[in-house]
């Protein structure tokens, strides 16, 4: 029966955020389910790990905004829709996903969206690029955050017929795990970014960018100096900033601004995050825009490592507050540092409680096992097999 299901799945390139992650996981879980799995991608730092005889890549442009690529990759997708006999098309962002529309229309197929952010709709024509994902036979949305902004803000689109239905996103587990860091490993961690392992670490992932929080979270550093008189720490910022070298300066003079030399490192690029996550005693999540999942916040509580995040958007769902972790005023930089002075000052048996209760809650909710076993669940309906 299962043979019977073919997947092509569109996203523009396999890198190591959420989307991509999932996109892949779901790949592969697929082919082990007797289906045929298929990624249409323009590459990626990920194509090395596809396990070449179990997923089938192809690749195209479909990372484009240009309406002529969108058109060619229309004909391309269509073409190898038929020649695959492709039943069910997967878009994970909106540019391929306009491609996978038409291909759908033409071919027949069923079309299938992840609805993976809020997305920028401050205008009629972002608002209707934005909506091909809200076109699908099936949107899936990452969290019921994100259900209800799309209930919200394109319901007129929501035609019958058409499902949306919530399938968190999930992660693997057994990845993000302790038992995966070698005390190898870690001292050479330990050793390239020079730290003290008698301070308090505080570990701040994502890409540097305005809407992470980065500025907010070094007030909260300068606070936790000035007002709570802590100084024992090292926190380490993590994240690449692709291109916005004006952002960067600008928090790097923060640093030298609240006198934090000491206490900051910036760390462009770690692809080990089981290690780092494990070195570090509290993890941070400063976005100031909600998150539409909270990945961060997911894989620090697999890792056993309490949690820090803004009181809206996906990390409401992630984090039980005072048991996985703590959540603080959105984009106040008091609150954040009165959370880490509490932090700081617990002991680590304390710590080690909220870590343990964490890692409980992701199994239970958030592993990528679910994730896919929903979504070809929901896939079969679709075919009503």
């Amino acid at each position: 029966m299962s043979s019977k299901i073919k997947v092509l799945q569109v996203i523009p390139k396999l890198g190591y955020g959420g989307a991509e992650t999932g996109c892949y996981d779901l790949a592969h879980f697929l082919s082990e389910k007797d289906c045929k799995s298929y990624i249409v991608t323009s590459g990626g730092p990920l194509l090395k790990f596809i396990r070449k005889n179990k997923v089938k890549v192809i690749r195209l442009p479909v990372q484009s905004k240009n309406p002529i690529l969108i058109l060619i990759n229309t004909i391309l997708l269509s073409l190898i829709i038929l020649f695959l006999k492709i039943n069910i098309v997967h878009a994970r962002s909106r540019a391929p996903a306009w491609s996978c529309l038409f291909s759908c229309f033409l071919t027949g197929r069923k079309f299938v969206t992840t609805f993976h952010g809020t997305y920028n709709f401050s205008n009629k024509i972002k608002k209707f690029y934005n909506s091909v994902m809200v076109r699908a036979d099936l949107v899936i949305a990452g969290s019921n955050f994100i259900f209800d902004h799309i209930n919200k803000n394109y319901s007129e689109l929501l035609k019958t017929g058409k499902r949306v239905l919530v399938i968190f996103r999930g992660i693997n587990t057994e990845y993000f795990s302790n038992s995966t860091v070698t005390n190898e490993k870690i001292s050479k961690l330990n050793t390239d970014l020079n730290l003290n392992t008698e301070n308090f670490k505080i570990l701040l992932p994502g890409r540097l960018t305005r809407w992470k929080g980065q500025e907010m979270f070094l007030e909260s550093l300068n606070l936790l100096k000035t007002k709570y008189g802590k100084n024992n720490f090292q926190s380490i910022i993590l994240g690449h900033h692709q291109g916005r070298k004006v952002y960067f300066k600008k928090l790097a003079a923060m640093v030298e601004k609240y006198q934090l030399k000491k206490n900051v490192i910036f760390l462009s690029n770690f692809r080990e995050m089981p290690v780092i996550y494990y070195i570090s005693d509290v993890v941070v999540s400063s976005s100031i825009e909600p998150e539409a999942f909270g990945r961060v916040a997911v894989e620090a509580q697999a890792m056993q490592k309490v949690i820090l995040a803004s009181d809206f958007g996906g990390s409401k769902e992630t984090i039980i507050d005072g048991k996985t972790g703590f959540l603080f005023k959105n984009g106040n930089s008091d609150s954040l540092a009165k959370h880490l002075n509490s932090v700081i000052e617990m002991d680590k048996d304390k710590l080690q409680s909220i870590g343990n209760e964490g890692r409980k809650n992701i199994l239970l909710k958030f592993d990528v096992e679910k994730m896919c076993q929903s979504t070809f669940a929901e896939y079969k309906k679709l075919l009503k097999i």
